[in-house]
């Protein structure tokens, strides 16, 4: 593999905000985030109905995008890999090229302005690298202030793309002027979206028999948090790959819709600037939810921007920037690479845990989607050595659970940290924060999954991938593991005797391990 690494920046030139992101990018390690910037500068404001960019939003957009270059200078990026689209506002405005002038002319950035198509088509590029695509289409939106993307996708190929001017700035601008909203005005808005999205997206969906939605942007990680925080749960955790439930927005959502703005500020996951913003991006979430019949919303950490690296990544690595790829194995490695890994080590404790998982199944019953968690903590039970040997397996889990695995929910992340955690030393304990947190049947999960990553770590324990396979005797009394070697055994054996007391618990038998000499 190639270790060139390549620096971009990608700016979101939004009708709301102006968003930048800066990559490092190597074929091993894949994406890695250096730095991230936004800045609200509404330059939407008043445009919907005028068609014209506000001058001092002009302004205070140029001083903005000088502010983002020189960071992204600074950050060892070259000029000539700093990207630049805009988006609805821009895209409308009749003195849209006097702005990309000024904006060429005093910073010497060229802004490349995108149709909703094109927008859709990054977006899609964007989720689809952070969140599992499935084998059924799902339903993929992103809230924008000016138009709102809807995209048809499955994990082998997109459906539908379409834009529709329907943003939430657009909306505000045109619908809202009491506070609390009337319900006149609620009502009216609610016809105007679904009149909006009849046909089209929502006529497929009912087709395909979508009943998932993946949402992107502010809005949607907005009235996530709110919804989690509302749960007495920590809001400022980890969203990609979360959701919420039909019902449960619909028990949020009609709280919040009847508040004001005084009351919307005190609610705990609100940023500040979107106070108003919620409004008709609550009542847009809830036509959505009745118009395409979804029953579920997952949220998307990733769009634009990131789908714009992306794009731009492939094309200059000359890949085929649609191809899919197993996004939650390919962020696993990443992680592996970014740590300095030992990856023969870490593969062969991977491969050994699945046999054993596959061997002691009739006792354990856990169903096959641990069975992957299990292997990609057997993956990084050791990446922890990065910081240092002592308490490793503290470290990996820390790492693995700040590290933005992309395709994983929060709950997989925590289980995935928890098993690795556990591949020595002290067992699970519900006097440990993060295993106690867990659910009853997530915390038998770890048990199980960490019983056996300990024997499978103790039958590497010589990093000479000795073991060749492992079959299981599941006797009334006992289990009897037999180890098929290279060579002769005793370190291995040693090892993982050594480390079978937690299974044996959490099995109720005990394990008798034997080893065979090719």
């Amino acid at each position: 593999m190639s270790t060139e690494k390549l620096r971009l920046a990608a700016i979101d030139l939004g009708t709301n905000s102006f968003h930048m992101v800066i990559v490092e990018e190597c074929e091993e390690k894949g994406i890695v985030e250096i730095d991230r910037v936004k800045d609200m500068i509404c330059i939407g404001r008043g445009s919907i109905s005028t068609k014209q960019l506000d001058p001092a939003a002009m302004e205070a957009g140029v001083a903005t995008l000088r502010n983002f270059i020189v960071l992204a200078t600074q950050r060892g990026v070259a000029p000539h890999h700093i990207l630049a689209f805009a988006t609805s506002a821009i895209r409308e405005a009749d003195n849209r090229d006097e702005f990309i002038d000024m904006v060429r002319r005093e910073t010497g950035l060229k802004v490349k302005v995108i149709s909703g198509r094109e927008e859709a088509q990054f977006i899609y590029y964007g989720v689809r690298n952070a969140v599992t695509l499935r084998d059924r289409p799902d339903l993929l939106f992103d809230i924008g202030g000016g138009s709102v993307e809807f995209i048809i996708a499955d994990k082998s190929k997109v459906h539908l793309l379409e834009s529709r001017k329907i943003g939430v700035a657009r909306m505000l601008e045109r619908f809202v002027t009491s506070d609390p909203i009337s319900a006149d005005e609620l009502k009216l808005l609610q016809q105007f979206f679904a009149a909006e999205m009849y046909g089209g997206a929502a006529e497929m969906a009912r087709e395909l028999g979508v009943n998932r939605a993946i949402a992107s942007s502010g809005t949607a990680q907005n009235i996530a948090r709110m919804i989690r925080s509302g749960k007495d749960a920590d809001a400022t955790d980890v969203l990609n790959q979360s959701g919420f439930s039909r019902q449960e927005f619909e028990s949020f959502y009609r709280q919040v819709v009847a508040m004001d703005n005084p009351a919307r500020r005190k609610l705990t996951g609100l940023d500040e600037k979107r106070v108003d913003l919620i409004v008709p991006g609550l009542i847009l979430f809830d036509t959505i939810f009745r118009v395409f019949g979804i029953r579920e919303v997952v949220i998307s950490d990733s769009a634009l921007r990131e789908g714009m690296v992306l794009h731009q990544i492939a094309s200059i690595r000359g890949r085929d920037g649609a191809s899919q790829h197993d996004i939650r194995r390919q962020s696993v490695m990443e992680l592996g690479y970014r740590c300095n890994w030992h990856k023969p080590h870490s593969e062969q404790v991977a491969r050994l845990s699945l046999m054993l998982f596959d061997e002691l199944h009739p006792l354990h019953g856990l169903k096959a989607r641990y069975r992957e968690l299990l292997e990609y903590a057997a993956m990084l039970h050791n990446i922890g050595e990065f910081i240092s040997i002592s308490a490793h397996h503290k470290h990996s889990q820390y790492i693995i659970m700040n590290a933005d695995l992309r395709g994983f929910s929060p709950t997989e992340i925590d289980i995935i940290g928890n098993v690795a955690r556990y591949h020595r030393k002290q067992p699970p304990s519900e006097k440990h924060p993060l295993y106690s947190q867990l659910k009853p049947s997530h915390r038998r999960a770890v048990d199980v999954l960490s019983g056996i990553l300990r024997i499978a770590n103790g039958l590497e324990r010589g990093h000479r991938q000795n073991v060749q396979s492992i079959t299981a005797r599941l006797e009334p009394e006992r289990i009897v593991l037999e180890a098929l070697t290279q060579f002769e055994p005793d370190i291995e054996l040693w090892a993982a005797c050594g480390l079978k007391e937690w299974l044996e618990e959490v099995l109720g038998k005990p394990v008798v391990i034997e080893a065979r000499f090719r």
